[in-house]
């Protein structure tokens, strides 16, 4: 199990147990596996997506990555797991303007020591980027940034990723393009993807669904 998370509960200062931001979630995630996670603004998406990446402190309870409890680690040590496990694609594509796609493709791959440049070389063939990666965000639409983050964070070979809102940016057409392709990657390499979205539509595409409401799973 890639993601394994139980019981857990997050409050943040002046919340008590029954206006706590999250209230005894809990789900599994396995390899190859997607899940979407929806509710109402303010039910808690974001909060749920940082905890499953080790980005954020929960009060109770038990998130696992992999098979390693986050309770006990140190900060450094839920760094170092985020950056051997976990990679995240946002609704801003956050692409360092004055490096290529080539290069924005393989940043954060190389900065970790996991760059493969054969695995790079297919991500850019499947995502329909072999022609641009001379390029530099500004010469891009905005579904070729989205899928250049998209392949920067598969880049990493992660078990788990993260998106918050991935298509967001994007026209229903290309929203639709981009998913696909992710879903077909992330099938194929084994990782276990964890979406926030509104869209009925994307979520309809993941293998399964959970919906917050007020905290907890509706």
């Amino acid at each position: 199990m890639v993601l394994k998370i139980r019981d857990v509960t997050k409050r943040y200062p002046g919340q008590t147990a029954e206006t706590a931001v999250l209230r005894g979630i809990s789900l599994d995630l396995s390899a190859g596996s997607s899940l979407a996670l929806t509710g109402e603004s303010g039910s808690g998406k974001s909060t749920l997506l940082h905890l499953a990446g080790a980005l954020d402190h929960f009060d109770s309870g038990e998130v696992e990555i992999d098979g390693t409890g986050l309770s006990s680690l140190s900060d450094s040590q839920r760094a170092a797991l985020r950056r051997r496990d976990v990679s995240l694609v946002f609704q801003q594509f956050n692409l360092i303007p004055s490096l290529s796609v080539d290069k924005n493709i393989a940043l954060h791959a190389r900065l970790g020591g996991k760059w493969e440049p054969s695995w790079g070389t297919r991500l850019k063939a499947r995502l329909g980027l072999s022609d641009l990666q001379d390029h530099y965000p500004e010469q891009l639409s905005g579904g070729q940034q989205q899928r250049v983050a998209i392949a920067r964070a598969l880049a990493v070979q992660p078990k788990l990723l993260l998106a918050d809102e991935p298509t967001g940016n994007l026209d229903e057409t290309a929203s639709a393009a981009v998913m696909e392709l992710m879903l077909e990657l992330v099938r194929e390499s084994g990782t276990a993807l964890f979406l926030v979205t509104h869209s009925a539509a994307i979520a309809q595409m993941l293998d399964r669904r959970l919906h917050l409401r007020h905290g907890t799973a509706a």
